[in-house]
């Protein structure tokens, strides 16, 4: 349900931001804002911030920053509802309830039938797996070495032989055809009837990340064909969307998520300790699951199988993490396939010690690359000494870059000053492949501005409108919303002063607004920004040229549009903008009150 922003105002406003970070985040008062160490990275020194008056949070190293709400869902790995849910619980809140139209009740209502089918389809293939029919299914998961509790934890179950048996259950359940269809469960044929999909299967229930049963793969015993069989697509059940037991994965404390390419791998990982595992579900890693993991984490680890197939996948899945905005990590395996062989065979510290040993995916990439070149033949291996180059060179940070030549360098045996060399040549020239990689968000990381300030300029004046009242009442006539060229500034913009024209201001509410995880950072830094100012004379004069800096890039970028398109009106705002400059830079600075003015 979509709120309304009234009601996620209230929620926020019964809430006090720092007794909410403060039950989490040892919290000291420095000024008019409240620091600690930021429980979203390491560090020693605290650049963790929250500001009581503005109900903000914002971290200066990782740049972290929200309200209340961003602040539980980031902490707690909540959803927005959740989130709000939560927070009005804590205020004795009631929230209201969602209004449907007959045809959303009708939806809503099917969704439900179909969530309760899929559930007690969970309960039944569990309860068979402990009957005399089940006992294949019993053998073969205790027989890769699963314990009850991991059994009962994510819900193994077994689907007999008998090629009817659920759907005879679930329709003693009243469930109707139309719905049973619909979950993907059983085959409709008109000259064979009704037979259930998976048949003589151990079962494995597939939730999406709040728990709820949405499909199943099922893994055949003995020779059948194919070995495993998923869900088909329908309105619960998206592959591309979702990731296998990412319900339990969710709750980690750890720093990273682990992927793996199978359920039993997944399984094996969780009951070893490692809970922080995930998996595709029967299909290369996708986009859509990439952006789901970045709502849960930084970094993930690839953890695929060591056979070439897995290394080729590997090296498929770190761009679409990289695009995503989440760093990459790979482990190798060798000489054990897969992460349950790994285990079974030398146990769960020996995989920490890999863990904590994994490669950068970029150290990945080139060990893959120096396996296509023999070192003993000199071109060849110069050929992967420019490869290598190459790739090196396509780092964007210049500290990062520099830091990995040495590496590199040491791994292979390679001229280091000779390497830095070429990475500096062909950074500066580019290479054939290299492309320019935006953001996850496609927008500038927070703080990031052009050479002229501009950003700089726009962030300053959010800042004074949501600091000092009077800013809005000195400025109304001479800048607006349309002032403000960067579209996440302007979006901040146009809330803020809807909220001024009203009387008011609620920076925490303003962050709401955004969907955005990075807007949400990127608001919250806005409204962190603090104004160093010795005197009143300093203040006026810091807030004048705020003022006038706006207007100079607001007449240039008009006079540009003018120029290129022939458009008159652009052409007149500019001329008005460096009018109402000029005017301003002759008169007296504009006055803000200072302290106890």
């Amino acid at each position: 349900m979509k709120y309304a922003d009234s009601v996620i105002d209230e929620v926020l406003s019964r809430n006090n931001i720092v007794e909410i970070i403060g039950e989490q985040v040892r919290l000291r008062r420095s000024g008019s804002n409240y620091i600690g160490l930021c429980p979203f990275h390491s560090e020693k020194t605290p650049s963790f911030s929250v500001n009581d008056r503005k109900q903000v949070y914002y971290c200066f190293g990782c740049h972290e920053g929200g309200n209340a709400i961003t602040f539980m869902m980031r902490y707690h790995n909540y959803t927005f509802s959740e989130a709000l849910h939560y927070l009005a619980d804590r205020a004795g809140m009631t929230l209201p309830e969602e209004e449907f139209t007959a045809e959303q009740r009708a939806a809503a209502e099917r969704r439900s039938s179909m969530l309760s089918a899929m559930k007690q389809a969970a309960g039944f293939y569990y309860y068979r797996l402990r009957t005399d029919v089940g006992a294949p299914g019993l053998r073969y998961l205790r027989s890769r070495g699963l314990s009850d509790e991991t059994i009962r934890r994510f819900g193994l179950g077994y689907a007999d032989q008998f090629g009817d048996s659920l759907y005879r259950y679930l329709k003693s359940k009243d469930m109707d055809d139309d719905i049973l269809m619909e979950t993907g469960l059983f085959r409709f044929e008109e000259k064979t009837g009704v037979s259930d999909r998976f048949w003589n299967r151990v079962m494995y229930p597939i939730s999406d990340e709040r728990g709820r049963v949405i499909g199943f793969g099922g893994r055949v015993m003995g020779e059948g064909k194919p070995k495993y069989l998923n869900s088909p697509e329908g309105a619960l059940f998206n592959k591309r969307r979702h990731l296998y037991a990412l319900n339990y994965a969710r709750t980690t404390r750890e720093h990273c998520m682990i992927l793996c390419e199978g359920y039993m791998d997944v399984i094996t990982m969780h009951q070893a300790g490692f809970t922080n595992t995930v998996a595709s579900l029967g299909t290369a890693l996708t986009p859509e699951q990439c952006q789901l993991l970045r709502r849960f984490t930084g970094e993930a680890v690839l953890m695929y199988d060591s056979d070439e197939a897995g290394m080729n996948a590997a090296l498929r899945a770190i761009p679409l993490l990289e695009e995503a905005g989440l760093r990459s990590r790979v482990v190798s395996l060798s000489p054990h396939k897969d992460p349950d062989e790994f285990i079974r065979a030398e146990g769960a510290d020996a995989l920490r010690e890999r863990l904590a040993s994994a490669d950068s995916s970029l150290l990945f990439e080139i060990g893959r690359l120096a396996d296509l070149y023999r070192r003993s033949d000199p071109q060849e291996w110069t050929t992967f000494q420019h490869k290598a180059a190459e790739r090196l060179s396509r780092i964007g940070d210049e500290l990062e870059r520099e830091n990995y030549i040495p590496a590199v360098c040491a791994r292979y045996g390679i001229p280091e000053d000779a390497m830095r060399r070429l990475v500096r040549r062909l950074s500066v020239a580019g290479t054939p492949a290299e492309k320019y990689r935006k953001p996850a968000s496609g927008r500038a990381a927070p703080g990031e501005q052009g050479a002229d300030g501009t950003l700089a300029s726009q962030m300053l004046m959010l800042h004074f409108l949501a600091a000092y009242p009077a800013a809005y009442s000195v400025t109304k006539d001479i800048v607006g919303p349309q002032d403000f060229r960067d579209p996440r500034c302007a979006k901040i913009a146009s809330a803020l002063y809807g909220q001024l024209a009203e009387g008011r201001v609620s920076e925490s509410g303003i962050i709401s607004g955004f969907d955005d995880p990075e807007d949400e950072r990127f608001a919250a830094s806005v409204f962190h920004t603090e104004i160093s100012a010795g005197n009143s004379a300093e203040l006026d004069r810091s807030f004048t040229e705020t003022v006038l800096a706006l207007l100079r890039e607001g007449a240039r970028a008009d006079a540009l549009l003018a120029a290129e398109t022939g458009e008159m009106e652009a052409l007149r705002d500019s001329v008005r903008r460096k009018q109402l400059a000029e005017k301003i830079r002759m008169g007296k600075p504009l006055h803000l009150p200072y302290e106890g003015e």
